[in-house]
């Protein structure tokens, strides 16, 4: 078929579901330069820090937080979800799109129902098990439902048919070589090039159970020769670190720019969210993951496979201790072997062309 003219991108609130949507617009773009990429959000959602900067068209439309349970009743009831998808409809109207993309979030279901109504073709990424309720919704109305990881369909009845692609990274990070840009990344960040180093990293949000278990070991840590990295997040109380180490140990709100972060690290300590799954699979990163205990273990679920292909260790919430990083994680790091076949198994789990297969699937969808 021939190249897309216009393509409505839906997917916000979190940085799980607008990072692989700028990722995937990227790729768009790439493909095609006159393609028109129309972006869904809400007035509220994260995605207006983080769209138009990426130089994409944002269009907000209310969006309401949906029930945990999906039947079809929730959608013939409120009115309220005929007024969001009404606006959404009138975003695609205008645009004159020929397919919708959701990544989930709730702005994504006005959009699902508006394509619906036109029968336009939906398609859908997903990358949680379960499927967000945003997703399970607007799998009501299209076959063509893609997920970013092998495990899902397995894992789940609704999933069972989707494709899996992968996860669209952006090129930064998918397009990293670690060792290339290992002297040039410890330099921006004031760390010795001789030394290894831990890249701790909670999410957007940071971890404070993650924050103080390493902050506990850092004379521990430092007495090793083990320098550290330490995004603490930019929603957290800051954590004293001991300032009188005998080698670097660096803190950060927040980092932008977290391929500089992944080519620092020889070891990453993280949660478990799909992106971070996704990316440190991808560039061959070993990483300990501490899944978010308050949830319904999605986060244990997305790390479980890297850790069992041999790409990483998993350890719970509440075992995380400065003693715990004394005895695992310091005789790790010193193992270069054990984290070169780490890094290599995790790489053979992950994938770096996840943008790509979406664009070809999503190719399939409008030629159906």
């Amino acid at each position: 078929m021939g190249p897309l003219r216009s393509v409505v991108l839906a997917g916000g609130g979190t940085g799980g579901h607008i990072y692989p949507l700028l990722a995937f617009a990227d790729c768009l773009r790439r493909h095609d330069p006159g393609v028109k990429i129309t972006c869904l959000g809400t007035p509220k959602g994260l995605e207006n820090e983080l769209i138009p900067p990426a130089g994409y068209d944002l269009r907000q439309i209310p969006a309401y937080q949906l029930p945990r349970s999906i039947n079809m009743n929730l959608v013939r009831t409120p009115g309220r979800m005929w007024t969001a998808a009404r606006a959404a409809g009138k975003v695609i109207d205008e645009v004159r799109a020929e397919v919708v993309v959701g990544f989930g979030g709730y702005v994504s279901v006005p959009a699902y129902l508006a394509a619906w109504r036109r029968e336009l073709p939906i398609v859908i990424h997903e990358v949680n098990v379960p499927p967000g309720v945003a997703n399970r919704l607007g799998m009501k109305f299209t076959r063509h439902v893609a997920v970013g990881f092998p495990h899902q369909p397995a894992q789940s009845e609704a999933l069972r048919d989707a494709r899996v692609v992968g996860v669209p990274l952006r090129r930064g990070i998918a397009g990293l070589d670690r060792q290339a840009m290992r002297g040039a990344a410890r330099a921006h960040f004031g760390l010795r090039p001789d030394l290894p180093v831990l890249f701790v990293a909670g999410g957007s949000q940071g971890a404070r159970s993650i924050n103080l278990a390493v902050a506990g070991a850092a004379k521990e840590l430092a007495r090793n020769g083990i320098q550290v990295l330490h995004v603490m997040g930019a929603r957290n109380e800051p954590v004293p670190i001991p300032t009188d180490l005998p080698v670097p140990y660096v803190t950060l709100p927040y980092l932008s720019d977290m391929d500089a972060g992944y080519a620092a690290a020889d070891l990453m300590v993280g949660r478990g969210g799909a992106m971070t799954c996704a990316e440190v699979a991808a560039i061959g990163l070993p990483t300990i993951y501490v899944p978010y205990p308050h949830s319904n273990q999605e986060q244990k679920r997305n790390a479980l496979p890297v850790v069992e292909a041999g790409g990483g260790l998993l350890v719970d919430d509440a075992e995380l201790t400065p003693d715990w990083i004394e005895r695992t994680v310091i005789p790790l790091v010193r193992d270069p072997q054990r984290l070169h076949a780490m890094g290599a198994a995790a790489s053979a789990y992950g994938r770096r062309d996840g943008d790509e297969a979406l664009l070809n699937f999503v190719y399939e969808a409008v030629a159906r």
